[in-house]
């Protein structure tokens, strides 16, 4: 009988056992599933891994930015990892996170870099490990890309040149008396950098009462730009317009004005960040340019996903910027 009773309770152990282990391969949700995880692990091999290289958070610009690339991650499903420097300055850090990707294989880097050049070098290294690339925001040297060897490298931004001639000419056609204005640029060298103070002097240069007396490199910085801005107007207090580069720059150089009781003074930005739109309700800044950094960083994530899968993209995609005023905010 006591036999009979074990070989019974043997039995029932273990139909209950293969019962219990094929009701938790069928519980997506139990962390413990062993066989779920495996088919987790080789579902992950197949989906990309698309990085997203930006100079910094700091600036809500790339913020949004991350948005946009967060949204086409969604719809793509793809692997998104997210790398920035510390600041709009840390070009070497920059460098540092590209090869940090290329050891880790990923598929594809999407890139905003700090400087035009000096990121050029190790993304050759990237693309001869088969690393899609796409540059952002910021153009990578042409004449330096083809010295290196880098060829189909879509490029997504905006036409700087035009956004800063529009955000440069709103307020150089409220000055209608000889009027002193100073620019404040982004980092020297960059290539947005260069064609926004292109834009911005050909709109003051239309404007036969305009003097530019200074020109002076903030780098992208709103602390930057305070100090610079206070030392321009210590040589010249009779500034009465100051474009700048970006609206980092402008919110400093608002600061410094507001500061020195300075309420007279038109103010332009490029980049349209929710702390300028406060301020040009508010009437101490005139303008700034919406580039819509999102759908940037939207299509830079959609056209590395295409390239993995061998479609070939167009080499430049210009957004259309937007001109923010007070009309156009109320």
């Amino acid at each position: 009988m006591k036999r009979v009773l074990i070989c019974v309770l043997i039995l029932f152990t273990l139909i209950f056992t293969g019962c219990s282990k094929e009701v938790q391969n069928e519980n997506p949700d139990n962390p413990d599933n062993d066989s779920q995880q495996i088919v987790n692990i080789e579902d992950d091999e197949d989906i990309p891994d698309i990085a997203l290289v930006m100079k910094t958070l700091t600036n809500p610009f790339f913020i949004e930015m991350e948005k946009g690339a967060r949204l086409a991650q969604n719809e793509l499903g793809v692997n998104l990892i997210v790398k920035t420097g510390a600041k709009e300055t840390s070009i070497e850090q920059q460098i540092g996170i590209v090869e940090e990707l290329i050891n880790s294989k990923v598929d594809a880097i999407v890139i905003a870099p700090g400087s035009s050049t000096d990121l050029i070098p190790v993304l050759q290294k990237a693309q001869k490990a088969n690393i899609a690339i796409v540059n952002i925001d910021n153009r990578l040297d042409p004449n330096f890309l083809r010295k290196m060897n880098l060829t189909d490298i879509p490029f997504i931004s905006v036409n700087n040149e035009d956004g800063a001639y529009k955000s440069a000419k709103y307020i150089a056609d409220q000055i209608n008396k000889p009027t002193k204005v100073a620019i404040l640029e982004g980092i020297r060298g960059a290539d947005n950098s260069e064609q926004r103070k292109k834009g911005a002097l050909k709109a003051f240069a239309e404007n036969p009462n305009i003097q530019i007396v200074a020109m002076e490199s903030a780098n992208w910085k709103i602390d930057e730009a305070f100090s610079i801005t206070s030392s321009i107007f210590a040589k010249y207090p009779d500034i009465g317009a100051v474009f700048c580069a970006n609206d980092m720059m402008a919110l400093g150089a608002i600061q410094y004005l507001e500061k020195s009781n300075r309420s007279n003074v038109l103010v332009a930005g490029f980049d349209d960040l929710r702390e300028a739109e406060k301020a040009i309700s508010k009437g101490s800044m005139q303008v700034t340019i919406n580039q819509q950094a999102d759908i940037q960083g939207y299509r830079g994530v959609k056209y590395a996903y295409e390239m993995i899968n061998d479609k070939k993209q167009p080499l430049e995609t210009l957004i259309d910027v937007k001109l923010v005023t007070k009309a156009t905010i109320d």
